[in-house]
């Protein structure tokens, strides 16, 4: 093993070929297999990212999504506890690729939030006014921060943002309640997963700093 700060990060994660397959029965990995390979390959990655000090490595890892594609990283990750490691980078990878697939409507939403959220705003460092654009850049520069820099304060970035968003919903909800109530209600109910999502990632936050987050 490798340490990051003191932190085990583990060398390789565990592979599945045709001979470990046929070795289980010819089935898939097993829950406790799949497990593993989540801890172990968020551990890895996060690890790499730390060890290399290369912008070049971050902006590929930022981008991991435009490779592999979305459902392949909810395959590895998004079971995971989100007050784990795997789990928060699953939440932030979804978050980045929400913004960039629809920074309009991040926007809009980010908008309706700030005034509700000034110490949130503060913390999740958007300029004003928060165009699309802004949005956009600010997910990629989060995720980056996993990778290159503290990453405690990036995961309270990421947990600012989403509260922030989480209100501009429930503000957006309020305003279109008497015009279309389907709308609002998944407003609301959007928003307050989201903000709990913020909770979870501020509580990452604190296991990474205590050297409890795998």
């Amino acid at each position: 093993m490798t340490t990051d700060g003191g932190r085990p990060v583990p060398r390789r994660p565990i592979r599945f070929g045709p001979a470990d397959l046929e070795a289980h029965g010819g089935t898939r990995p097993g829950p406790a297999e799949t497990t593993e390979v989540a801890h172990q390959t968020a551990a890895i990655l996060v690890g790499t990212g730390r060890a290399a000090h290369d912008p070049e490595v971050t902006s590929r890892l930022v981008g991991l999504v435009d490779d592999l594609g979305l459902p392949t990283i909810a395959d590895l990750w998004s079971s995971r506890p989100a007050r784990s490691l795997p789990g928060a980078l699953w939440r932030l990878y979804a978050l980045r690729e929400w913004v960039r697939r629809n920074p309009e409507g991040a926007s809009r939403e980010y908008a309706a939030g700030m005034r509700f959220t000034d110490v949130a705003h503060v913390v999740a460092g958007i300029a004003e006014p928060p165009r699309p654009e802004e949005l956009q850049r600010v997910a990629d520069q989060i995720l980056a921060g996993i990778f290159d820099g503290d990453l405690a304060v990036a995961l309270e970035r990421a947990s600012a943002f989403c509260a922030v968003i989480a209100a501009g919903r429930a503000e957006l909800a309020h305003d279109s309640d008497g015009v279309d109530p389907d709308a609002a209600t998944g407003l609301t109910r959007s928003g307050a997963a989201l903000l709990a999502t913020g909770e979870d990632l501020r509580a990452c936050a604190n296991l990474w700093r205590s050297r409890d987050l795998d």
